[in-house]
């Protein structure tokens, strides 16, 4: 068996500069929930892990005021659970975060890892992609930011440059009338894989929807945000018309595949019908802030 190299820098800088060292034989650990299984199974064999749990900037939980955060790339979902501040201004971030594998998992899966693994049924991209969530990534030639749907570049692969390293989501400040929501569905009732994934972000005012994002999952290689689904429900009461003219978008904007999860008529389907039903969700959470 090869020897494999761990390191367990404290400062980003020496993250990266080890990183960027190892010119492209080495794997970062977060949580290690995709990355030792990928191990096990021999898709992976990094000749070094550079854990970065020891870094505070990953793991740290900033309330930037007004609804605004910053969240290290390497906070677990459980430890963001526990942040009331976090749960009340993203619900829907924080549902799809806690989606992530079982109770065990989620004490150590991370939405940065669970967006590098560049899965297109990750639960959390989706929801990060409606909140018009940012991310940071530092790399040998400095840092960097970019919106979360810019950073999956296909199944397994991402847009990252060799050596850079997913520093933190920053999630903008929540006007009045603002919140989210996500459903997926799944075959089982638990710890499955998205067939489809939706998460919708509103800000509404008197009834009236005054901004919105919708992230669509499992339904292409990359994660998608449906610009012509929020644009349908933008101005609108959310009639049937506009719902349904909405969900008209989502079912568009699918390139799906046949697998054993579903068909790509199903998928196609249910991508409308989660539309819906995620905004009903949304809404009722808006008008109670």
């Amino acid at each position: 068996m090869t020897d494999i190299r761990y390191l367990a820098p404290t400062t980003l800088d020496e993250a990266v500069s080890a990183f960027a060292a190892a010119s492209g034989a080495a794997s970062i650990l977060a949580g290690g929930t995709d990355l030792l299984v990928q191990m096990r199974a021999g898709v992976r064999k990094p000749g070094t892990i550079i854990d970065i749990k020891k870094i505070p900037a990953l793991t740290a939980i900033e309330d930037l005021g007004g609804g605004a955060f910053r969240i290290g790339a390497a906070v677990s979902g459980a430890v963001l659970a526990e942040h009331k501040g976090f749960a009340k201004a993203w619900p829907g971030v924080l549902e799809a975060i806690n989606l992530i594998g079982s109770k065990q998992v989620q004490g150590r899966a991370s939405p940065g890892g669970n967006l590098c693994n560049s899965s297109p049924a990750g639960d959390s991209v989706p929801a990060m992609v409606a909140a018009g969530a940012v991310v940071t990534i530092q790399g040998p030639n400095g840092k960097r930011e970019l919106p979360v749907e810019a950073v999956p570049a296909g199944p397994g692969r991402t847009n990252l440059a060799p050596g850079e390293i997913v520093v933190s989501f920053t999630f903008p400040a929540r006007p009045k009338g603002s919140s989210d929501a996500y459903l997926r569905m799944i075959p089982r009732t638990e710890m499955d894989i998205a067939v489809v994934g939706l998460g919708v972000n509103l800000t509404m005012e008197g009834g009236v929807v005054k901004a919105a994002r919708v992230g669509l999952g499992a339904v292409a290689p990359t994660v998608l945000l449906v610009e012509d689904a929020a644009k349908a429900l933008i101005g609108t009461k959310l009639d049937d018309a506009a719902l349904e003219a909405a969900a008209a978008a989502c079912r568009a904007a699918c390139k799906p595949i046949n697998d054993k999860r579903g068909t790509i008529a199903y998928r196609t389907k249910v991508a409308g019908v989660l539309l819906k039903r995620v905004v009903a969700i949304a809404a009722a959470r808006a008008g109670g802030n």
